[in-house]
C-alpha cells in the first residue's frame, strides 16, 4: 500500500504544479496563433486534460475490462461539471459568456441524444464507436473553422487577462512540458487509487465511475481552478466542454473500438440522464436571465458539489447493498 499511497499523493501535487504551466503556455501560445481563447480551452486545453481518460479507457479495454472505459468517460463528464466547475464557482466565481451557452450547448445536448440512441440497444459495437469518432472529427473541424471566422469577425470578443506576456519558444515549452507532466502524474495517480481500491474490493464499474473518474478529471480540476483565478473564464468553461466532448465521443469510441461492450440499462436511466440534467443546469446558470451577466456563482457552484456529492453517495450505497 506505500507505493500505492506516494502515487496518489506524488501525483497530485505534479498535477496542481504541471497545470499552471500548461495553462500559461497555453493561453500565451494562444495569442501568438492568434487562437481565441474559448477555442484554445476547447481543442487544446480540452484535449490535453482529457489525455488520461483516453489512455486510461484504452488501456481497460485493451485488457479486457471495458467496463472501466465506460464508466471513466462518463464518470468524468459528471465530476468535470458537478465536482469541477462546482468547487470552482466555490473557490473563484467563474463569469460564463452567454453566447458561449447559446452556441456550444446544444452541440453537447446533441452528443448526449446521440449516445443514448447508440447505447439504447445496451450495447457499444465497433460500429457504434466508429460513428462517435467520425461525429467527434466533423464537431471539431466546424468548430475550429467557426471559432477563428467569429474572432476576425469580432477580435474584441477576446478576454483580457493578467498573463504576462513571454517569448513563443517559452509558450510553447510551458505548453509541452505541461502537458506531459499532466499526462504522466494523472496516469500515477490513477494507478494508486485503483491499487488501494482493489485492495478494498471495490468493484471496476464504481472505479471507472468514481477512482478513476476523479482521478482523471484532476488536470482538468487544477486547470480549470487556475484559469480562472488568471482571468481566463473562456478557456476554464471550455475546458470542461471540450473535455466532456472529448470524453462523449473520442474515450467511449476508442473504448469501444478497441473492445466492444455490453452495458447495463444504468448507464443510461442513471448516468447519461445526469449528464443530460447538469448540461441543462449549465444553461439556467450561464443564460444571465434578465440581462444579467451569466455566472456560476458560490451558490451555484456549491448546488453543483451537493450534487455530485448525492450521486457518489448513491453509487457507493447501491454497491454495498447489493443492488
Amino acid at each position: 500500500m506505500l507505493l500505492p499511497t506516494i502515487a496518489v499523493l506524488g501525483g497530485l501535487a505534479l498535477l496542481v504544479w504541471s497545470a499552471d504551466r500548461f495553462v500559461e503556455g497555453a493561453a500565451s501560445t494562444a495569442s501568438f496563433i492568434g487562437m481565441p481563447p474559448l477555442l484554445i480551452g476547447m481543442v487544446i486545453v480540452g484535449f490535453g486534460t482529457s489525455a488520461p481518460e483516453m489512455v486510461v479507457s484504452g488501456l481497460a479495454a485493451y485488457n479486457g475490462n471495458p467496463g472501466i472505459g465506460l464508466g471513466n468517460a462518463y464518470g468524468s463528464n459528471i465530476s468535470n461539471i458537478a465536482l469541477i466547475l462546482g468547487i470552482t464557482g466555490l473557490v473563484t466565481p467563474i463569469i460564463v459568456n452567454s453566447q458561449v451557452i447559446k452556441r456550444e450547448l446544444p452541440v453537447h445536448l446533441g452528443v448526449i441524444a446521440l449516445t443514448a440512441v447508440l447505447l439504447w440497444d445496451e450495447e457499444v459495437s465497433r460500429a457504434d464507436a466508429l460513428t462517435l469518432l467520425a461525429v467527434f472529427g466533423v464537431i471539431m473541424s466546424w468548430t475550429i473553422w467557426r471559432g477563428f471566422k467569429d474572432h476576425r469577425n469580432d477580435p474584441e470578443e477576446s478576454e483580457e487577462s493578467d498573463t504576462e506576456p513571454m517569448s513563443i519558444g517559452k509558450s510553447i515549452f510551458l505548453l509541452l512540458s505541461g502537458l506531459i507532466i499532466l499526462m504522466g502524474s494523472s496516469r500515477g495517480l490513477v494507478w494508486g487509487a485503483v491499487e488501494i481500491a482493489q485492495e478494498f474490493g471495490v468493484s471496476d464499474l464504481i472505479i471507472g465511475l468514481t477512482i478513476i473518474a476523479i482521478g482523471t478529471s484532476l488536470p482538468e480540476l487544477a486547470s480549470t481552478i487556475i484559469a480562472t483565478r488568471k482571468g481566463q473564464h473562456d478557456i476554464a468553461i471550455g475546458n470542461v466542454l471540450g473535455s466532456n466532448l472529448f470524453n462523449t465521443l473520442t474515450v467511449v469510441g476508442i473504448a469501444g473500438a478497441i473492445h466492444p461492450m455490453n452495458v447495463g440499462p444504468d448507464i443510461l436511466s442513471r448516468d447519461i440522464l445526469l449528464m443530460t440534467v447538469l448540461t441543462l443546469s449549465l444553461f439556467v446558470f450561464g443564460y444571465g436571465f434578465g440581462g444579467k451577466q451569466g455566472s456560476i456563482s458560490r451558490i451555484n457552484g456549491g448546488l453543483l458539489l451537493l450534487c455530485y456529492v448525492a450521486y457518489s453517495g448513491y453509487l457507493i450505497s447501491t454497491v454495498f447493498s447489493g443492488s
